[in-house]
C-alpha cells in the first residue's frame, strides 16, 4: 500500500488541533506556537503534494479508497485534480498567515482581567477548519464530501460567534449580541443548504447506485446511466443551491457581511479566503462532472445572476463606511467573476475561474490582514476614523495599498491575470455579459481607491498621530503575501500548468468546445 499523502496532510492539522485544545489554560503561549509548527508542518505536506502531482497524468492522482459504510456504498476515497491541488496548496499556505495574525485575537481581554478567552480553542479550530477544508478539495466521493462539507460549519460558528471583533464600536452586550446573530445567520443559511444538497446526494444514490465520482463517470462513458432530463436537472439545483450558499451568490450572500463584520479579522480571511472557496470548487467538481446537461441548462440563469454579484456586491461597496464590510461585499463582486467563469462553459473562463480563486484569497488576505492591523491600532473599523495614516506608517499604508491595487487587479499583480481570462472566456461566448461584468472594474478601482484615499492620505487625524508602523510579526504576515501577488502576477505559469489539464476535462464533461473567432478572408 501507497503512503496515504492526502490523509496525512488532512489528518495533521486535526491532531494538531486537539493536541493545542489540549494544552493547560495557562500555556497559552506553548498552545499558539504549536498550532503554528502544525500548519507549517501541513504546508510542507501541501508542497510535496503538489511537487509530487503529474499536470500531464491521470485526472485524480495520489488516490486513496478504501470501503467505509458498505452497506450504503459509501466510501473513503480520495484524490486531486489540478484544481483540487492548487486550492489545497492555497490552504495550507494561508493558515500559517491566519494564525500569525491572530496571535493575541484571543488573549484575556486587558479590560477585563477576570475574564478569559479560551486561546487554545480558538487556534485549535482554525486547524480543524484547515483539516476539513483540505479532505473537501480531494474527497471523490459524493456522501464524504457532503459529510465534510456541513462538518466545516461547526468550528465555523463557534469561531464567528465566540471570537468577536475588538473593534466592535458600542457596548459589550451589544457587540455580543450583533456576534451571536452574525454566527447564527451563517449557520442557518448554511444548514439550509446543505440539507438542500442532502436530499439531492440521495437522489443521486437512488439514481446512480454509487456516490463514487469516478463509477458515477464510468457509468456515464460506457452509457449504463440512464438519467432522466427532469431528475438531472432537479439534482443539480440540489448541489448548486447549497454551493451558492457558501460562495455566496446573489441573492444568497447577506451571511457574509454580518459573518466577516463580526468575527475577528484572521476568522474573516479564513471565511472568504479558504472556505468559501469549497463552494466554487465544488461547482467545477461535482455541477460539471455529475450534471453536464443540466450545467448548460442552467448557464443562462446563472450567468445572470454572476453579472448581479459582480455589479450589485461592487456598487455596496462604494458606499460602504465600515472597512471590513467594504471588503466582504468586494468578495461577493469577485465570487461572481468566479462563478461567471465557470459557467462561461471555455476553457479561458474556467482556468480564470480557478486562477481567481487562488489569487482572491492571496490578495484578500493581505487586503484584510493589514487592514485588521490598522484596525487593531486605532480600535475603529469605520473610514471616516482615519486620515493621514501614510505619514505616521508608511510601511502600513503601502503594504495597504498593494492590497488594495490587487484587489482591483491592476496589471502586474496575480488578480489580473484571473479576472483577464474571465473576461476573455465570457467575451468569447456571451459579447454582452463580458460587456457587463466590466463595469465590475471601474467600481472596483472606485471603492479601492476610495478606501485608500480617506484612511491613508490627506491631514493626520489627532487619533492616527501616535500610530505605530507594522512590527516585526505583522511584517511576516504581510510582506510574504505582497511577494507571493507581485511573482504570480508576473509568472503564472506553476499555476497554470497545473490547473489548464484539469480545465479540459472539465471541458470534457460538459461536451463543450472554446468558440473560434469569426475572421474575414483577406480582400
Amino acid at each position: 500500500m501507497s503512503f496515504p499523502l492526502l490523509t496525512v496532510t488532512a489528518a495533521l492539522p486535526a491532531v494538531g488541533a486537539i493536541a493545542t485544545a489540549a494544552v493547560p489554560a495557562a500555556r497559552r503561549t506553548a498552545a499558539k506556537w504549536l498550532a503554528l509548527v502544525v500548519s507549517l508542518a501541513t504546508l510542507v505536506l501541501a508542497g510535496i503534494v503538489f511537487a509530487r502531482f503529474e499536470p500531464g497524468g491521470e485526472r485524480y492522482q495520489i488516490t486513496e479508497s478504501h470501503a467505509w459504510i458498505k452497506d450504503f456504498g459509501v466510501r473513503y476515497e480520495l484524490g486531486v485534480d489540478g484544481i483540487g491541488v492548487a486550492l489545497l496548496a492555497l490552504t495550507a499556505l494561508l493558515i500559517p498567515f491566519v494564525i500569525l495574525a491572530g496571535w493575541h485575537d484571543a488573549d484575556p481581554l486587558e479590560t477585563h482581567s477576570s475574564r478569559w478567552r479560551p486561546t487554545q480553542g480558538f487556534f485549535a479550530l482554525i486547524l480543524m477548519v484547515e483539516a476539513m477544508v483540505i479532505l473537501s478539495f480531494v474527497a471523490t466521493d459524493v456522501f464524504l464530501f457532503y459529510i465534510l462539507f456541513e462538518a466545516m460549519l461547526i468550528p465555523m460558528y463557534f469561531l464567528i460567534g465566540g471570537f468577536g471583533d475588538r473593534a466592535h464600536s458600542g457596548s459589550d452586550e451589544n457587540a455580543a449580541a450583533q456576534r451571536s446573530y452574525a454566527a447564527v445567520k451563517f449557520l442557518l443559511y448554511n444548514l439550509a443548504g446543505g440539507l438542500i444538497m442532502l436530499a439531492a446526494v440521495i437522489g443521486l444514490y437512488v439514481v446512480a447506485g454509487s456516490f463514487s465520482l469516478s463509477e458515477i463517470a464510468e457509468a456515464r462513458a460506457n452509457g449504463s446511466l440512464d438519467m432522466a432530463t427532469s431528475t438531472e436537472r432537479w439534482l443539480f439545483l440540489g448541489f448548486f443551491f447549497a454551493f451558492a450558499v457558501k460562495a455566496p451568490l446573489w441573492p444568497l450572500h447577506t451571511w457574509l457581511p454580518n459573518a466577516m463584520g463580526e468575527a475577528t479579522t484572521p476568522v474573516a480571511v479564513l471565511i472568504t479566503a479558504v472556505v468559501d472557496k469549497v463552494g466554487t470548487f465544488a461547482m467545477l467538481r461535482f455541477c460539471l462532472q455529475l450534471f453536464p446537461d443540466a450545467s448548460k441548462w442552467a448557464t443562462p440563469v446563472i450567468l445572470v445572476l454572476a453579472l448581479i454579484s459582480i455589479v450589485y456586491g461592487a456598487l455596496l461597496a462604494v458606499g460602504q463606511r465600515d472597512i471590513k464590510r467594504l471588503i466582504a461585499y468586494a468578495s461577493i463582486s469577485h465570487f461572481g467573476f468566479i462563478v461567471l467563469g465557470i459557467f462561461a462553459m471555455t476553457s479561458q473562463g474556467q482556468s480564470g475561474a480557478t486562477l481567481y480563486m487562488v489569487n482572491h484569497g492571496i490578495s484578500t488576505a493581505a487586503l484584510m490582514l493589514v487592514a485588521g492591523f490598522l484596525i487593531t491600532r486605532r480600535g475603529s473599523r469605520l473610514i471616516s476614523d482615519y486620515g493621514g495614516v501614510q505619514k505616521v506608517a508608511p510601511i502600513l499604508a503601502g503594504t495597504f495599498l498593494v492590497g488594495g491595487l490587487a484587489t482591483l487587479s491592476l496589471p502586474g499583480l496575480a488578480p489580473f491575470v484571473s479576472e483577464f481570462l474571465v473576461l476573455v472566456g465570457a467575451f468569447s461566448a456571451y459579447p454582452v455579459v463580458g460587456i457587463i461584468a466590466t463595469v465590475g472594474i471601474v467600481l472596483a478601482a472606485l471603492y479601492v481607491l476610495v478606501l485608500y484615499q480617506r484612511t491613508m492620505t490627506g491631514p493626520v487625524r489627532e487619533p492616527v498621530r501616535g500610530m505605530p508602523d507594522l512590527k516585526a510579526r505583522e511584517l511576516v504576515v504581510a510582506l510574504p503575501l505582497i511577494a507571493l501577488l507581485i511573482f504570480l502576477g508576473v509568472f503564472p505559469k506553476p499555476l497554470t500548468e497545473v490547473v489548464n489539464p484539469a480545465v479540459q476535462h472539465t471541458m470534457h464533461d460538459v461536451q463543450k468546445k472554446d468558440p473560434q473567432p469569426e475572421v474575414e478572408a483577406a480582400k
